[in-house]
């Protein structure tokens, strides 16, 4: 009862913090590749993300062993719920961190992961596919289950030297995320604005065309075509908009949402890095490095702003609050 009483009630989301220095890691790596930078920067970022995902995964776990019906609760809520994806995406994340050190252990962990992906992202849509969806229950969240899901899969797959099953799940996050998108740009367009809480969310909205350049370039080799650079072009007009829009998105506090931006920033950096390593001439050449900058600062920003908070006993949500919020429905 001590250790149920004593133990933070860690939200799904708080895989989004892994999932965003996993992604910086990976991108670093490229960028190693690519300019010729240090390769241990890109291994202590990973190692930072995996020992976030490592805390994460056992609290979040023994929220459903001791908090079963707030874990319940956060599993069937509209947005909460989309949030849950993130578990087995890190853990692909975290197979391909540790492909190079132990091949086994990152096989096992795409089996893991991709196993995961695919179950929640069914049971997910088919729970969608049934109807009766408050609109205001349409947002960016939406797309973690299937396109981030789909997306890393491939990556992963790939970098295990599985192409034929990465184009597979390629398709799966492609066709899901236009899908998706159109449903989505319908409530931003025609529907009421999202209040306050919500808009950190739509950090995730720079997240698709981002990462799926990233797994087209994972399964596909050779010069970069004007698909993967069509993917590129639309992520910066979505991190353009979201700049235009960081006024009214950073209305409140920052909070551990806010870490929805960070994985599209990593990806949209490693596919530019990506494309620079296989064409150095160019536009892509020219934007590249400021592109990785770009996420390194950020991500680095986040990371600060989660340290502080740690620091004063303001990252993790009361328990009264945490399950206030896990029962409520938006």
């Amino acid at each position: 009862m001590l250790l149920r009483s004593s133990l933070p009630l860690v939200p799904a989301s708080f895989f989004s913090i892994a999932l965003g220095l996993l992604g910086l890691g990976l991108a670093w790596r490229t960028a190693a590749r690519a300019w010729n930078l240090p390769p241990i920067a890109g291994e202590v970022v990973l190692a930072s993300g995996i020992a976030v995902w490592a805390v994460v995964a056992l609290l979040y776990a023994a929220k459903w062993l001791f908090d079963h019906t707030q874990a319940l609760a956060e599993f069937e809520h509209p947005i909460h719920s989309c949030f849950i994806g993130l578990a087995p995406v890190t853990s692909l994340l975290v197979g391909l961190a540790t492909a190079p050190y132990s091949q086994p252990l990152a096989i096992a962990l795409f089996g893991l992961g991709a196993s995961g992906v695919v179950s929640f992202a069914v049971y997910h849509t088919g729970r969608l596919w049934r109807g009766e969806q408050d609109a205001s229950s349409v947002t960016p969240s939406l797309y973690l289950p299937t396109v981030a899901g789909g997306f890393v899969i491939a990556i992963a797959a790939s970098g295990l030297g599985w192409q034929d099953w990465g184009r597979f799940a390629f398709g799966a996050g492609l066709f899901s995320w236009l899908a998706i998108e159109s449903v989505l740009l319908h409530r931003l367009y025609a529907g009421t604005a999202f209040p306050a809480a919500l808009r950190p969310v739509l950090g995730i909205q720079l997240a698709p065309p981002s990462v799926a350049a990233l797994a087209y370039l994972s399964i596909e080799s050779g010069v970069p075509d004007i698909f993967v650079q069509g993917l590129i072009g639309y992520a910066i007009l979505q991190a353009l908009v979201l700049l235009r829009l960081l006024p009214w998105i950073t209305a409140q506090p920052f909070a551990p949402p806010y870490w929805s931006f960070s994985f599209g920033a990593a990806a949209l950096a490693s596919a530019a890095a990506g494309l620079a390593e296989r064409d150095s001439a160019g536009a892509i050449a020219e934007l590249a490095p400021w592109l990785f900058i770009a996420a390194n600062l950020l991500i680095l920003l986040l990371a600060a702003k989660t340290l502080a908070l740690l620091v004063m006993g303001k990252l993790l949500p009361a328990r009264a609050a945490s399950t206030a919020v896990a029962r409520a429905r938006l």
